[in-house]
């Protein structure tokens, strides 16, 4: 991560919806992203969980904001 940006590839490169939680499991942004680029400028330092979703496919990653 750098700038207050997340950058989502994958192979299929479909519109991903994106959801973000908070260590507590509390949804603290949901987007849908047509681009690679996701800006979490708006997130507070920390630790969070991000749910990627793209067709029938989920991942989920662990997402650190210095």
């Amino acid at each position: 991560m750098s700038n207050g940006k997340v950058y989502v590839t994958s192979k299929l490169s479909l519109d991903k919806e994106i959801t973000i939680f908070d260590v507590l499991g509390k949804k603290v942004l949901q987007t849908l992203l047509n681009s690679k680029e996701l800006n979490v400028s708006s997130l507070s330092p920390g630790v969070y969980i991000i749910k990627i979703r793209e067709n029938e496919a989920t991942a989920t990653r662990k997402l650190i904001i210095k």
